[in-house]
């Protein structure tokens, strides 16, 4: 703008300069044709003078360099001319001014000379005898005094404009420093020329409704980003090109990376190939999902189009963590295949020997020993399916159980009472020591938790063995001690002792009768009231569970 306004007034001042230049030259032109028409008249009166009183001689004795003499005879002949042979000019009757004078007694004219070449002004009179005297002289003077003037005009004009970019760049300067020095940020509290005040206006209103459109837009993006970040999910916005828009807080930690990877590719960020097909296809307008491992952990990736007026503008990448689901489900699919197998092994020997019966192939002195594994077997079947719905019960957490206040040493001498019996067959002694301390919790699920533990401790003790359940408190809360002298859990088992069906020694399970599920109803139900359970086990050395519940 500054350079455009400086060229405008240079430019200007320039061209009025030459046009002032040129009007100069015509005015001149103009004035200096007019006076020497105005000399050549009077010097043709002065001469016609002279050659009335001396002759032809006078004209003869007459010495100039600029004006031409000629006389002319009333019929055109030409007598004399002071620059050539009058013998050799044609005759000069038709010329205009020698026409005129014969006329009217003087006449005037300008043309180009037959005889000289040039440009040439013309002034005729008739003289008392008839004949015509003539002066001419060339407008060649007239040009020479006019371009006498052009260097001097020339070099004004420079004067001109040197003065003139500077008045040009002193204006230009003037014009454009109020304009730079303009707040926009708060336009009409500016000083500037009156004329810009409504383009300020104008400003002040555009900036407000620009501030009101960023306000909004900030806050949608503070609420986009408050919710995204909230969000547990992965969330990822590509445009089409797969360039990254957004990232959020759990994608961002799930594939360990900061936030900055916005305006990078997506493969700077995940080169699997399921994901790439993934936005392969949403690329394509289709949506797509698939599970994908990373870090040990399992997640499940959903790609959905993003369409905007019927064309596919980007893509939504969301990442759910289903390692849980996951395993819960792997869990689920181990549990149903078990418990198909548990069930089908009792049923499997009922119907075995209940069809050995019928079709008379036992002998009346084995009858009581097959009558007697067709009953065992389905207590045992009772037993898994009590066991199967305590799980599914606590499991489910139904809203029908009501905490209260139990006391656990008299829960742990009630257990200890029902397996009295059991454990005499054995011969394994049952103690149960200990402050009468209580915790809060599902009476029920307590009680399975303190009996299942004893049961445990009693089946897998040594023959003369001993079960010690010790209850006792402190600050941090309510702990049930089962400790026991038997076989003991080998080190690569303990972790997995609580898992559904999971026996260490499958065949001695198998004689003490267990389902396999009492510790993973010991473990679901501490679980449901935030307890934690501590094993210490060595082989041959018995093994120890404490059960730590928290204050309530």
């Amino acid at each position: 703008m500054k350079r455009q306004i400086f060229s405008s007034i240079l430019l200007t001042a320039l061209i009025s300069m030459l046009l002032m230049s040129c009007l100069i030259f015509i005015v001149m032109y103009r004035q200096f044709y007019r006076d020497m028409t105005q000399t050549v008249e009077k010097e043709t009166g002065i001469i016609a003078e002279g050659y009335m009183l001396s002759g032809e001689r006078y004209l003869k004795r007459l010495s100039t360099d600029t004006i031409r003499v000629t006389l002319i005879s009333a019929d055109g002949t030409v007598l004399f001319d002071s620059l050539a042979d009058p013998a050799a000019m044609e005759n000069h009757l038709d010329r205009p001014e020698v026409r005129d004078a014969l006329e009217t007694g003087s006449g005037k004219a300008s043309r180009l000379s037959e005889t000289l070449g040039r440009q040439t002004f013309y002034h005729a009179i008739r003289l008392d005898g008839g004949s015509i005297l003539r002066s001419s002289v060339t407008t060649d003077i007239v040009y020479a005094t006019v371009v006498a003037s052009v260097p001097l005009t020339l070099l004004a004009i420079a004067a001109v404009a040197v003065l003139s970019a500077l008045v040009a760049r002193w204006r230009t300067g003037r014009i454009i420093t109020p304009i730079n020095q303009i707040n926009l940020d708060d336009p009409l509290q500016n000083d500037v020329w009156a004329e810009l005040s409504p383009l300020l206006t104008r400003l002040e209103r555009q900036h407000r409704k620009i501030g009101a459109q960023l306000e909004e837009l900030q806050k949608m993006q503070d609420e986009f980003s408050a919710i995204t970040g909230s969000m547990s999910e992965g969330l990822i916005l590509l445009n089409k090109n797969g360039t990254i828009l957004s990232i959020n807080k759990s994608a961002a930690r799930l594939y360990r990376i900061d936030r900055d990877y916005v305006g990078k590719d997506i493969l700077t960020v995940d080169r699997s190939i399921p994901v790439q097909e993934l936005l392969k296809e949403a690329s394509a307008g289709r949506r797509a999902e698939t599970a994908v491992a990373i870090s040990g952990r399992t997640y499940q990736f959903v790609a959905n189009p993003v369409l905007s007026s019927g064309q596919i503008v980007g893509t939504i990448l969301l990442a759910f963590d289903i390692t849980e689901r996951s395993h819960t489900e792997k869990l689920r699919r181990e549990f149903t295949a078990n418990v198909s197998h548990e069930l089908k092994t009792p049923l499997q020997s009922i119907m075995g020997s209940a069809e050995l019966m019928k079709n008379g192939l036992v002998r009346d002195e084995d009858l009581p020993r097959f009558i007697g594994r067709v009953y065992d077997e389905a207590r045992r079947l009772v037993e898994l399916v009590d066991d199967i719905i305590r799980l599914s019960q606590i499991d489910e957490m139904r809203p029908a159980m009501q905490r209260e206040n139990v006391e656990l040493k008299a829960l742990c001498e009630d257990a200890a009472g029902r397996l009295k019996s059991s454990a005499a067959e054995r011969g394994v002694t049952i103690d149960v020591t200990g402050e009468e301390a209580a915790a809060s919790g599902v009476r029920q699920l307590l009680y399975e938790i303190v009996y299942n533990l004893i049961d445990n401790a009693v089946k897998y003790n040594r023959p003369g063995g001993q079960v010690r359940v010790t209850v006792s408190s402190d600050e941090a809360g309510t702990a049930l001690s089962v400790a026991d002298t038997g076989i003991g859990i080998p080190k690569e088992d303990q972790s997995r002792i609580f898992e559904r069906f999971y026996r260490v020694d499958k065949s001695h399970s198998r004689d003490t009768g267990g389902t396999g599920l009492g510790l993973s109803i010991v473990k679901h139900a501490a679980h449901y009231h935030g307890a934690d359970i501590e094993l210490l086990s060595n082989p041959g050395a018995g093994t120890t569970m404490t059960v730590r519940f928290p204050r309530s």
